[in-house]
């Protein structure tokens, strides 16, 4: 579909004159209808003249308001990430921590129960000595 003269005006936010001036100095190429108007292809127009949207739009850009409500949700976001990591690696030290506490727990353990498992051992064999048994007067003045 191309654009009539005023179609064009209305498309970019121009005056009628700005886009015939523009089509008679070369800067948009057009060619005449059967009815004597100028039909201009939509990408040539454009080329030279950014849609009415578009230069709406560059010209009121978003507010600084709307812009600081991205930017501080934004970072507010990053905050809570960075907290969060915080968090995470604290937990990891602690895990690591009561894990390397629960190892020394373990090998306390062990010692221990080789120590009773020994022990259990004389006791067995001091129970099970028959030799006969001296007097602590005995043993103290025999030497």
């Amino acid at each position: 579909m191309k654009y009539s003269l005023s179609e064009a005006a209305k498309a970019t936010g121009k005056n009628k004159t700005t886009i015939q001036r523009a089509v008679k100095s070369g800067k948009i190429s057009a060619a005449k209808g059967d009815s004597g108007s100028y039909e201009i292809d939509p990408s040539e127009l454009h080329r030279v003249f950014p849609p009415a949207v578009a230069q709406r739009d560059a010209q009121h850009p978003p507010s600084n308001d709307t812009q600081q409500g991205k930017f501080s949700s934004i970072n507010s976001n990053l905050s809570r990430v960075l907290e969060l990591e915080k968090e995470l690696a604290v937990a990891h030290e602690r895990s690591n921590g009561l894990e390397a506490q629960k190892d020394q727990m373990v090998d306390t353990i062990n010692d221990l129960r080789k120590r009773l498992d020994s022990s259990e051992g004389r006791v067995t064999a001091l129970l099970a000595d028959d030799r006969p048994k001296r007097s602590l007067f005995s043993r103290l003045f025999s030497r």
